[in-house]
């Protein structure tokens, strides 16, 4: 498939499948890819430019309103959607490209199926080297990482298990380290929430270095440092029930003060007696990292719904919201 000259275009898709995209096109894409979670296109996007609708439903309001916005300016279209949806209705009005994916269980079980289309439309652009054997490859981890996080392993050798036993009672920080651990981070603190319905705080490096550090300084670790001399001899019967654990995702093409900046960020953390998990990518290509380290979460937070008593499968809450807001 191909969308004219990718020198000529701007891309951006919807949500954490947009996220996606833009890690593996990395910083030294010939044009910038953004993704769009509200309601308002930018106003500079316009006829040269390529927008890509991501829904699964077909039916998410927000990505419809500013799919709209993009046929209006005659944008260049790209759907991706259930078929016979309002959205694949839109496509065929504004004769943009579709791409039909069976919409089955909760959405964010589906990244992948909505991911791929974007990965093959960005090789055609030549937005990004995703060759066949990079995608073999990468199922091929997965396949690895299901093996190892399968229900039937006890959690000394499931990582899974391990990360989620380690996590619950505590407050997650979950930080990314590069633009592939950034997305990973993203969708681990989405999946806390939806899965096992517990709240999470995410950051990217440097950034988490300005404000949510603070953090180790405050109520969930006991309000200072532990080098305090009283603070082996305190009450500890008024103590902050659960504490902080900060998660570090780590990439092996992290920025040399990025690296530094973890690693003494880990260190203060521990000074604090901040409980800290770091979690390294594996794979050599960008979508192999990102993917490896996007399964395991996924495994983490329904094992955690698991050891929480959730049921990870619904979400009342968002259905009650839409319900609300439909009304």
């Amino acid at each position: 498939m191909c969308i004219g000259d990718s020198r000529e275009h701007r891309d951006r898709a919807a949500g954490v499948a947009g996220d996606v995209l833009a890690a593996v096109c990395g910083a030294g894409c010939a044009v910038p890819v953004f993704t769009v979670r509200g309601y308002r296109l930018p106003g500079w996007v316009g006829a040269a430019d390529l927008v890509i609708a991501v829904s699964s439903s077909g039916g998410t309001e927000e990505t419809l309103e500013v799919a709209v916005e993009a046929a209006r300016r005659g944008c260049r279209l790209m759907f991706v959607g259930a078929d016979g949806s309002p959205l694949a209705d839109l496509a065929a009005r504004s004769r943009g490209v579709f791409v039909p994916v069976r919409s089955s269980g909760q959405p964010r079980s589906m990244l992948w199926a909505m991911t791929v289309p974007l990965m093959i439309a960005a090789r055609t652009l030549r937005l990004a080297d995703v060759p066949d054997a990079t995608l073999e490859s990468t199922a091929t981890l997965l396949e690895d990482v299901a093996h190892r996080c399968r229900p039937s392993s006890e959690p000394f050798v499931n990582p899974a298990k391990r990360i989620a036993l380690d996590l619950a009672g505590d407050v997650p920080l979950v930080w990314g380290a590069s633009p592939v651990t950034a997305t990973a981070a993203y969708r681990l603190c989405g999946q806390l929430n939806e899965n096992a319905k517990y709240p999470a705080a995410f950051a990217e490096v440097p950034e988490a270095n300005h404000g949510p550090l603070a953090a180790f300084d405050g109520f969930f670790t006991g309000g200072g440092s532990s080098s305090d001399p009283d603070d082996f001899f305190r009450d500890r019967t008024d103590d902050p029930e659960h504490g902080l654990h900060l998660v570090v995702l780590r990439d092996v093409e992290e920025h040399p003060r990025v690296r530094a900046r973890c690693e003494a960020s880990v260190a203060v953390a521990r000074d604090r007696s901040v409980a800290v998990t770091e979690v390294r990518a594996e794979g050599e290509h960008p979508l192999e990292r990102i993917a490896t380290l996007i399964a395991l979460a996924d495994y983490v937070t329904v094992y955690l719904a698991i050891a929480l008593g959730v049921d990870p499968t619904p979400a009342p809450a968002m259905e009650e919201l839409k319900a609300r807001i439909t009304r």
